[in-house]
């Protein structure tokens, strides 16, 4: 198997790692993939969920166990913010809107990751306000 690409975003927070967090647990909340009554936590410490991740996965948020540092370059499985520098790489002006990010993905500027993990950036509005988080990533299978 090869990995499955996935994309999506999230209600915006100025702190990434809660709102990565609130992500998962809403898409937890739509579909628990089996492991009912489970917080992430309780999740991630669980063997059985660590297969199914390892072996298909979800293709969304919860294929990953929590988000690092930009400069932190962990082979995951982990959501990585991309740093200024990446983010100036195919936005000049470095406040994406949801229209250039789903542009650069779809015309390779902006790279998926390796297997097993995801980058987020947050995505603003015409006059530059943060307005969404995007997420984006691949399964590890």
């Amino acid at each position: 198997m090869g990995g499955n690409a996935w994309a999506t975003t999230g209600a915006y927070q100025a702190d990434l790692a809660a709102a990565f967090r609130a992500e998962q647990e809403r898409e937890l909340a739509a579909d628990d993939h089996g492991f009912a009554g489970r917080t992430i936590e309780e999740l991630w410490d669980d063997p059985e969920w660590h297969e199914y991740i390892f072996t298909g996965g979800t293709a969304t948020v919860l294929d990953l166990v929590c988000l690092v540092e930009a400069t932190d370059r962990d082979p995951g499985p982990v959501m990585r913010p991309l740093t200024d520098a990446e983010i100036r790489a195919w936005c000049p002006g470095g406040r994406p809107t949801h229209a250039e990010w789903e542009a650069a993905l779809d015309t390779d500027v902006l790279d998926y990751p390796a297997r097993g993990c995801g980058n987020c950036t947050v995505l603003h509005d015409e006059e530059g306000r943060p307005t969404r988080i995007a997420y984006w990533g691949v399964t590890a299978d």
